[in-house]
């Protein structure tokens, strides 16, 4: 598609600007808002352009210049804007327009770093394959009270009865339409900016919800997330409300996850390769399960990417710890739904909804990649809690960044320059994080020590 296409779709509804967005390695929208005009003269040249470490900053905003294979004197790469992703900006007054872009060399050669890149990167080779990935995200976030001092815990917000939640209501109807007004603007907004969502409901933490979105293509379902937080924020904040997607952001409640139901189709037939004879599933969808379970542990660092990650993956939290399977067992990291033979497909519940969909869907699927390809098999299908289970999980980020570390078969898929730059960035936010003195040391070591 040409400028023609982009100066057709903005002139009818009469769009000022447009905020041209690439996901950094956080899932942060980063890049630049241009004037409608400013951007027409953009498209189909290299002249929007952003520095290359963009994708190396921090969560923090730092740079991680070292040990990355990115320096202070790497050059510019430009924005290819994905006509693909071209949508409203619901809650801006003047007409606004977003799109998501790739980005690229100035050799025209795609940004291996970019997250972006990294999962057409893992569908291109189940394409090579004659495969075709198919995922289901469901995401779960927090309404909380505004919070300026984050020296200070998070509270629930008082909602249209008068009164914050103090426990949770899992699936509750009327805790759900306490937040109504908040909730119709969600879907207004999700509406507006062609976003497919499902259903959402409230979950056991008080005042978090979840949102189903249908399955789809994997990259279509990613640039839905990555446009989904930013909704859930602006219209919370219209409310005077924070949403959050924070892993753990209460100490004494349930995290917030990112489930995600993964199945991989015949290309050519359309047919799931992962129903087998009868109700039973196939070969494929046990070796897909069998390297989810192998490389679950090294692929954990970019479905729980942060330090507060590890807060929710604890025993007893509705959350996993381990990489065993089972039928219809919400215990299981790794669960198979109940369903008719045609919608097999396996729920990776290792998560959280921190995680930056672009690198957690193509960790995910490329864990299931390595296991139809060098067909491993797996455990057998746990019956009971899987809490009775060693924790086999990282136990922080330290631990899941040593596991990615020597892990060459995971490295190699997701792309070895990348997941330099990504463990240069996590590692300088360890640094920054271990310089910040807690309330608990304060509390507990202040006057006892």
């Amino acid at each position: 598609m040409t400028a023609e296409f982009f100066a057709n779709w903005c002139a009818e509804r009469n769009i000022d600007e447009i905020e041209c967005l690439v996901p950094d390695m956080a899932g942060t929208p980063r890049g630049k808002i241009l004037p409608v005009k400013k951007f027409l003269k953009g498209v189909g040249n290299s002249s929007m352009r952003v520095p290359e470490d963009i994708f190396i900053l921090t969560v923090t905003g730092k740079y991680s210049w070292q040990d990355s294979p990115v320096s202070d004197a790497s050059g510019d790469v430009y924005l290819v804007p994905d006509p693909d992703t071209l949508k409203t900006v619901p809650w801006h007054a003047n007409p606004t327009a977003q799109v998501i872009c790739n980005a690229r060399y100035l050799d025209d050669k795609p940004v291996d770093i970019a997250p972006r890149y990294v999962l057409k990167r893992v569908l291109q080779l189940y394409a090579d394959q004659g495969w075709k990935p198919v995922v289901a995200p469901e995401l779960e976030f927090y309404l909380v009270k505004k919070n300026i001092d984050a020296d200070y815990p998070l509270e629930p917000p008082v909602g249209t009865s008068g009164r914050a939640e103090k426990v949770g209501q899992a699936y509750g109807i009327d805790a759900a339409n306490d937040f109504d007004p908040i909730v119709e603007d969600i879907y207004d907004y999700c509406e507006a900016a062609d976003l497919d969502v499902d259903t959402i409901s409230h979950e056991s933490g008080p005042a978090q919800l979840e949102i189903n979105f249908n399955h789809g293509d994997p990259l279509d379902l990613a640039d839905q997330v990555f446009l989904f937080k930013r909704i859930v924020r602006q219209a919370a904040l219209r409310h005077d409300v924070y949403a959050t997607f924070m892993a753990k952001p209460h100490q004494d409640e349930p995290g917030s996850a990112m489930h995600l139901h993964q199945s991989v189709l015949d290309i050519k037939t359309g047919r799931n390769l992962f129903r087998g004879k009868g109700t039973k599933p196939s070969r494929q969808f046990l070796a897909h399960v069998g390297g989810l379970q192998r490389y679950m542990a090294a692929a954990t660092a970019f479905c729980a990417p942060n330090v507060n990650s590890y807060r929710r993956l604890v025993p007893n939290a509705d959350a996993p710890t381990n990489t065993h399977w089972g039928i219809d067992n919400r215990t299981a990291p790794l669960r198979m739904p109940q369903s008719d033979p045609d919608n097999i497909r396996i729920e990776n519940r290792v998560p959280g909804a921190d995680a930056n969909p672009y690198l957690c869907i193509a960790a995910s699927l490329a864990c299931g990649y390595l296991g139809m390809m060098e067909k491993l098999k797996p455990t057998a299908p746990i019956e009971g809690s899987a809490y009775r289970y060693a924790h086999s999980l990282p136990i922080n980020l330290d631990d899941a960044m040593n596991k990615l570390n020597y892990s060459r078969s995971l490295k190699q898929v997701m792309g070895s320059r990348f997941v330099e730059a990504f463990m240069a960035v996590k590692e300088e936010e360890q640094v920054q994080y271990r310089k910040v003195i807690s309330s608990w040391e304060r509390e507990f070591l202040l006057l006892n020590v």
